[in-house]
């Protein structure tokens, strides 16, 4: 029998503090790209956005290669996406005692990476595939030489 494998791991930054609109400019630079050459434009344009970006990059990749054993130069950005988040509402003191309101934008970004050199679906044998139960739970540790490896009884 087969069963379907993950080829889609995502990394997800929230409450990033830039605008979606700044974001947006560089994620539509490397949506569809391998993961060397994001990381070759990430370090090169020289927006502030790029150093958030690169870092979620960076993660994604390492949670594929964790989770899915994936080589990370086999790496697409399949789907990169940026939503607005909360609006931080700040107060700024001004002349004669009065107070001027300022917004200051939040967004979240959302990073998905694709290995297509791994197979959609694995073989499953049933046979080992589940592992099982322990019918006793409860497992007690205890030394061989409880009364002697220093305990409370061998004070002076």
């Amino acid at each position: 029998m087969f069963e379907k494998r993950q080829t889609e791991v995502c990394a997800l930054g929230q409450h990033i503090a830039m605008s979606a609109h700044k974001a947006r400019r560089v994620i539509d630079q490397i949506r569809g790209r391998s993961y060397e050459e994001t990381l070759m434009i990430l370090e090169l344009m020289p927006y502030r956005a790029c150093y958030q970006i690169f870092k979620l990059v960076y993660s994604a990749a390492a949670n594929a290669s964790y989770s899915m054993g994936s080589n990370e130069a086999n790496l697409i950005i399949s789907k990169a996406e940026v939503n607005e988040g909360t609006t931080v509402k700040k107060l700024k003191p001004r002349a004669r005692g009065r107070s001027y309101p300022i917004k200051r934008p939040t967004c979240h970004i959302t990073i998905e990476v694709t290995d297509p050199t791994l197979p959609k679906y694995v073989r499953k044998n049933f046979l080992w595939s589940k592992k099982p139960k322990c019918k006793n739970q409860y497992t007690d540790v205890t030394y061989h030489d409880m009364y002697s490896n220093g305990g409370v009884w061998d004070k002076k």
